[in-house]
Parts: C-alpha cells; structure tokens; sequence
C-alpha cells in the first residue's frame, strides 16, 4: 500500500471471535512473507499502512492468488509482455496493492487493482482506473518506468512504486521507511510465491 498506491477498501470492524481468528490467519501471512527477499511500490512519498484496512481486507490479499487472482492472469501476462516488466512481479504488486479486488478504493483516493491515484492514472492514459484492464495496464506501465529510472532495480522500482521516486533518489535505493521495506519484501514474496505456482513464468525485472 501506498500514497499512490493503497491497498483494498474499508470494511466494518468484524466480531471479536472472528477478528482473533483473523489476527491469527494475518500473523500466519506476515510469517510466511517477512524475510523472503531483502532490499527493500505507486507513488509519491510514503505513507503507513492505511488505518482504516480490515483484516478481511488483508486476508483477501493472502487468498488472492489462489482465487480472484487467477482470473487476471492473462491480463497481467499480457501487460507485462509489452511493458516489459515481470509478471510475477506485477502480479505480487497488484496482489499487495488491491487484494485483485477491481474496485478498491484508499481513504487517500487510489483505486483499481493497481491503487493508481488519479492524477497518476491520467498522466498514464488510464481514463478508468476501475477497469481491471486499464488498471494494470497503467501499474504495469508506471512500474516499467520506475524500472527504467533505477536501472533495472526491481526493489528500488517497487519502492519508488510505493514511496515515489523522490525517496529513492535521496536515499539512494530502497528509503528507510518501515511500510516500504515490508511492501518491497512482500511483493517480492507474492512474486516469487506466483513463480512456484507458475514454473513456465519468466523474469524479465
């Protein structure tokens, strides 16, 4: 998640029965993710994680992949063929971004599969945000510029997706920021989560 780039919607606070089996399912994500690649996602400066965001809207991102996510697949191989990004990287971008759910919305104003903020989208030539195709076509596109300006860095890119390329040109690589270095290192870990599922998925970023 990020100022340019917020994951999925607000929903009600759950029951507190359900909300501890959540926390639990939540903590179970966060082991398997934490620490899968170092180095450090879309946007200007960076931002916490938004304190509205539901456990259910962090457990959707954890079951993504293997569900809603599966339907975009082609649209986000087809994307990055022609931005000349990673898939799997794409992929664990918007899967950390939006949860794949096509009409999430930050309290900040993001939105879409790819959180693009508007002012973002229209610089992309995204006319609907809110469309799935639009959507990743402009996140593929913007990370493909990010990849362009950090020579091929895909933590620095993804950074700079989530923190903004201000902040990574200060710091000169992935800034200090705590919700950065956790969104860099869980993007990866969705990639490389989507690239053991997919074995024929090849890396380009």
């Amino acid at each position: 998640m990020s100022t340019q780039a917020i994951g999925a919607g607000e929903v009600s606070p759950p029951g507190e029965l359900e909300a501890a089996a959540r926390v639990r399912a939540l903590q179970t994500l966060i082991a398997r993710t934490e620490g899968v690649s170092e180095g450090a996602g879309t946007a200007s400066a960076a931002s916490a994680p938004p304190s509205g965001t539901s456990f259910a809207g962090a457990l959707q991102a954890a079951s993504a992949s293997a569900a809603g996510g599966a339907q975009y697949d082609s649209l986000i191989e087809q994307s990055a063929a022609r931005n000349g990004v990673d898939p799997a990287v794409l992929h664990g971008l918007i899967q950390q971004e939006s949860g794949f759910d096509p009409s999430a919305q930050s309290s900040a104003g993001a939105v879409g599969l790819t959180q693009l903020m508007p002012g973002t989208a229209s610089s992309l030539g995204v006319a609907n945000p809110l469309d799935a195709a639009e959507s990743i076509e402009g996140g593929a596109r913007y990370l493909a510029q990010q990849l362009s300006r950090f020579g091929g860095n895909t933590a620095d890119a993804l950074a700079a997706y989530n923190a903004g390329p201000g902040a990574v040109q200060q710091y000169g690589g992935v800034p200090p920021y705590a919700e950065t270095q956790s969104y860099v290192q869980k993007v990866l870990g969705y990639a490389e989560g989507y690239r053991r599922e997919h074995p024929a998925t090849g890396g380009i970023a």
